[in-house]
């Protein structure tokens, strides 16, 4: 309000006319010290014209979107190469006995010897399926067009070393990979769901190669038949 006030008129006119008025009004401020009056009517126009001033939002600056790392892709700059931590990525939500319901049932995480579905492994930062892993997966196959009602859940499983977000797509990338091995032998796409769990259930917690190696695998788990209606 003064700023348009002052441009209208200019400062020393804004000074005179505010000087004009303090002058007119002196004679029904005749109790009161003049000089105070007018620093109070001036004061009660500087508050105005803040309080009238525009204001200015600033926005905060949004993070970039984010990436999964994924074999041979292009990773994030906090992303390494390797295994790494993190929680669970799933293809779908079917009910199993999975290496996440027998560690909070207090059991390890290990296929038994005696079930008929049999894990496989992966070299470092690899999802190929070795010569033996193809050997597994055809016994799995035909153990699985034996029992034509069976269906699985495939687990992905990391070692310890590098990122999270990059090992989760891994191991995702290693159930699929076996996944998409066992389709091609013949059984049903409907038949296989996939997860990844990374590095968090880990077989063996042993800083070491061989323990490493135990813990970059596939997991072959089956579902529960659904009892019929």
């Amino acid at each position: 309000m003064i700023q348009n006030l002052a441009g209208l008129l200019g400062w020393n006119n804004f000074f005179k006319f505010m000087s004009s008025l303090c002058k007119f009004r002196k004679e029904y401020l005749a109790m009161l010290d003049f000089r105070m009056a007018c620093y109070a009517i001036m004061a009660i126009f500087i508050l105005l014209a803040g309080g009238c001033a525009p204001s200015t939002v600033t926005k905060p600056d949004l993070p970039p979107a984010g990436s999964t790392g994924s074999e041979g892709g292009a990773l994030g700059k906090d992303q390494q190469l390797g295994e790494g931590r993190g929680g669970t990525t799933r293809e779908s939500n079917a009910p199993s006995t999975s290496s996440l319901d027998q560690l909070k049932a207090g059991k390890p995480p290990v296929t038994p010897s005696s079930s008929p579905l049999k894990d496989i492994f992966f070299d470092f930062d690899s999802y190929d399926i070795s010569g033996d892993a193809r050997d597994t997966l055809r016994s799995n196959a035909d153990w699985l067009k034996s029992n034509s009602s069976a269906r699985i859940e495939i687990e992905g499983h990391c070692d310890e070393r590098g990122t999270s977000e990059y090992n989760l797509a891994l191991g995702a990338k290693r159930a699929q990979t076996a996944k998409d091995y066992l389709v091609s032998l013949g059984i049903s796409v409907e038949r296989i769901s996939t997860i990844s769990y990374g590095e968090e259930i880990p077989m063996c917690t042993e800083a070491n190669e061989s323990c490493w190696r135990q813990n970059r695998r596939a997991r072959f788990v089956a579902i529960p038949s659904r009892p019929a209606s």
